[in-house]
């Protein structure tokens, strides 16, 4: 399996959209999305594509596609950027069938290195429900380090829940290609 990570291209947006009008109740809970929140689609394209025509560093957003022999697995978003300083991502598998795989693990590895990379930043956060197991594995095998367990809105698409405080600073870097590799015992 060959994995392939680079920014997301304007015409490849829907595939968001449509991760999280087609998921279901029940994964849109797992990750706290509240499907009251979520826009038309035509509208959440807009939203998306706002700034896209922006050089990279003045953008709202980043968003990252995820690939396995060319097909799409999945996707990254990075926001709340604060260019020099510190951003947030988020992190997607969008097909129920390339969960508990360890896809995300080398993917967020290289997501990781982008964000740092266009957004010359000193930490990077994420804030994953804090009852979903798979994310909050993975960001702990990335090295990513836990910060806090609080109760917030950790986006506008979510409703408030408990989430899980992670974060990466820049002196990780050197050490990323050595986080802790996902097992067979270690399903997520």
């Amino acid at each position: 399996m060959a994995l392939t990570v680079r920014e997301m291209r304007i015409d490849e947006l829907g595939m968001v959209v449509d991760y999280f009008h087609h998921s279901t109740d029940e994964h849109l809970l797992k990750i706290g999305v509240d499907r009251a929140k979520l826009p038309e689609p035509a509208a959440f394209r807009h939203i998306l594509e706002r700034g896209f025509d922006r050089p990279v560093r003045e953008r709202e957003r980043l968003v990252v596609l995820w690939e396995s022999d060319g097909d799409p697995v999945g996707y990254s978003s990075c926001d709340t950027i604060t260019v020099g300083e510190q951003a947030k991502m988020h992190l997607h598998v969008i097909a129920p069938d390339n969960r508990r795989r360890g896809i995300g693990t080398e993917c967020v590895r290289q997501t990781v290195k982008i964000y740092f990379d266009h957004f010359d930043l000193q930490r990077l956060f994420a804030e994953p429900n804090s009852y979903n197991t798979a994310p909050n594995r993975t960001l702990q095998r990335v090295g990513f380090r836990f910060v806090e367990t609080h109760v917030t809105v950790p986006s506008w698409l979510n409703f408030e829940q408990p989430v899980t405080r992670w974060v990466f600073e820049r002196e990780q870097l050197a050490d990323l290609d050595r986080a802790v590799p996902r097992t067979r015992a270690d399903p997520y």
